[in-house]
């Protein structure tokens, strides 16, 4: 089959709508998918002891046969290391099950069962005014961490957002209101003094769930049900955990997981090798599994080995994913969406976050979408030699975020609409190789930050220091960009405070990148620091002058300003791919380990796809 192409002003070639993102179809990197849950059939797994349950499971029962199910609490409190939990399908609306041993929890055939943290509210009032209220007995006040700003941001973010509590109508989630005079059709309030919920939809024939538990699954490194640790974390398939105040899922290290207002993330503290972390629990898997509408985090997840795959992570607030102090984990083919949907401020949201000294931590071929408010991915303080390849990622923050850490590849993904496609800030050696990057500037950073007199205390000890945050590569990348955009595309950039001090370049090779921009007027292409004088910094408009003052950078790069014409395939079907190779454009020999990561043969264009 062949494509015919008409020539138009590029600003309309990449006229993107991200309605149409999932009805785009990928031919290389990233895959395309199917991303998130895939439907399955699953067999009875063959399992030392299987357990049936059900949502009316009675807990007396054997639950040894379908015939006569258990409840899901009774086999949590009977399951040991090997054994599996079949569920039918239906609702469990339950929490606070603590399981301790290395057992499989999945469906009943193709049956869905879902774990729910909200109970039913039947008795409401009607206080006149579209006003209604009942009363709640499980509520869950909090407040913001220790660390958060008030003078900064208590202007932008009520502290009434900080609460865990939820209510939803006919599913749908309200937000939270700050008194009675703010209850709306899309808002609620609780009074915690008197313990009243108030809603402004009259709640005759609708269904109004409100939060009773704050966790789902809370998987202790301890002793629980008489029965000590194994160190072997669960198989989670095929299940779906919503609407649970603070988090679906804890997966413990050697601290006991913390209450909302404790700093849930410092395990370990300080600086600590990678053999005294991440071995309290060990190969978690989670495979087709929904986690939704949780009031802070889809799941805590320590322990090395982690494993998530095809599973659907949506509607959360500070966190989807949050991985801490944990090597050799893999996170594949997932879909997430839609963090910060409170829109809390000074809380660095990030629909994933890999914290805390974490190694080895591959992001493969997932799509990230849908965060206007929120961090894509962020590795964050001390992580090591992490891969992040073939994701698709698009409407974020920053799209992938590197911070105060060593050594991470970034290549074949596609970066679309984001105010920073990657930063990288305060880190060493990243090697950003082959993506392509649409509206989406490219950020290199660092400042003073330090480990003496920093906001966060130990946190930038587990980094390069200041004068060690250098080693990154930039090459063979895509950089395409709208008239909308404004600036570089292309940012190194330095702290003044630095300047005279911080002399080293960030990155040891920038070279066979396409620069792309449509449109007229004159826009700098590349930033650049540190140069001689008091900014220690400069911007370029075009590669020639950008190569005059820095040599040995961009000697095959390639850049056109104010091209015209259609630039990929079809960008309203998500289709990355070059339509035409600009003009001198060439074939770039990979690095072997990159080769072996992405799947690609020993040259490619330059950008993620072909």
């Amino acid at each position: 089959m062949t494509y015919t192409f008409a020539r138009r002003r590029w600003a309309g070639a990449l006229g993107l709508t991200a309605a149409l993102l999932l009805s785009g179809t990928a031919s290389a990197q990233p895959s395309g998918g199917p991303y998130g849950p895939v439907p399955q059939r699953y067999a009875v797994p063959k399992a030392a002891h299987v357990y049936f349950v059900a949502p009316d499971g009675r807990p007396e029962a054997s639950g040894a046969t379908l015939g006569e199910p258990t409840s899901i609490e009774s086999a949590i409190d009977r399951v040991v290391t090997g054994d599996a939990i079949v569920m039918r399908g239906g609702t469990y609306r339950t929490g606070g099950l603590q399981l301790n041993q290395g057992v499989t929890l999945q469906p009943y055939l193709d049956e869905v069962p879902v774990f729910k943290g909200t109970q039913v509210a039947t008795d409401w009032q009607s206080l006149g005014n579209n006003v209604w209220r009942t009363r709640w007995a499980t509520l869950f006040p909090a407040q913001p961490m220790g660390w958060w700003r008030r003078e900064r941001e208590g202007m932008l973010t009520p502290l009434h957002r900080f609460n865990n509590d939820m209510v939803f109508i006919d599913g749908e989630a309200l937000q939270s209101a700050g008194w009675e005079g703010e209850v709306s059709a899309k808002a609620f309030y609780v009074d915690y003094d008197k313990g009243y919920v108030y809603i402004g939809t009259n709640p005759a024939g609708r269904l109004v769930e409100i939060t009773a538990h704050d966790i789902a699954l809370h998987r202790p490194s301890r002793e629980v049900h008489g029965k000590p640790s194994d160190r072997k974390g669960p198989t989670l398939r095929g299940l779906t955990f919503t609407q649970y105040a603070y988090r679906a899922i804890d997966i413990e290290g050697k601290k006991p997981s913390t209450q909302v207002s404790e700093e849930p993330t410092d395990d370990p503290v300080g600086p600590t090798p990678e053999d005294q972390h991440g071995k309290e629990v060990v190969g978690t898997l989670l495979e087709n599994v929904t986690i939704t509408h949780c009031s802070r985090v889809a799941g805590y997840f320590r322990g090395d080995k982690l494993v998530i795959r095809n599973s659907l992570i949506s509607d959360t607030s500070t966190e989807g994913i949050y991985v801490i102090g944990s090597s050799d984990v893999l996170l594949e083919r997932n879909l997430i969406r839609r963090n910060n949907v409170e829109q809390l401020t000074g809380y660095f949201p990030a629909a994933v976050k890999i914290f805390n000294q974490s190694n080895r931590v591959t992001v493969r071929d997932n799509l990230i979408i849908d965060q206007p408010n929120s961090n894509g991915v962020w590795y964050d303080v001390g992580n090591v030699d992490g891969v992040f390849v073939n994701n698709y990622v698009e409407g974020a923050q920053a799209g992938l975020f590197f911070e105060i850490s060593k050594g991470i590849t970034v290549a074949g993904n596609v970066f679309v609409n984001n105010q920073q496609g990657v930063r990288i800030l305060n880190s060493s050696g990243a090697r950003i190789i082959h993506n392509t990057f649409v509206n989406s500037p490219a950020l290199i950073d660092r400042n003073e930050r330090s480990a003496q007199g920093d906001h966060f205390g130990w946190h930038p000890q587990t980094g390069p220091d200041v004068n060690e945050r250098v080693g990154h590569v930039f090459e063979g990348n895509l950089l395409v960009a709208d008239a909308g955009v404004k600036g570089p595309l292309l940012r190194i950039e330095q702290a003044p405070v630095t300047c005279g001090k911080v002399t080293q370049a960030m990155t040891s090779r920038v070279d066979g990148n396409v620069y792309l921009r449509a449109g007229g007027g004159a826009q700098p292409l590349v930033n650049w620091a540190p140069v001689p004088g008091a900014a220690c910094q400069t911007q370029f408009a075009t590669l020639e002058a950008f190569r005059q003052a820095v040599p040995g950078v961009e000697s095959t790069g390639r850049a056109q300003q104010g091209f015209e014409g259609a630039v990929f395939r079809s960008p309203e079907l998500r289709r990355f791919e070059l339509v035409r190779v600009p003009e001198g454009v060439q074939p770039l020999l990979l690095p072997a380990d990159v080769r072996k990561q992405l799947g690609w043969g020993a040259t490619h264009m330059p950008g993620a796809l072909p």
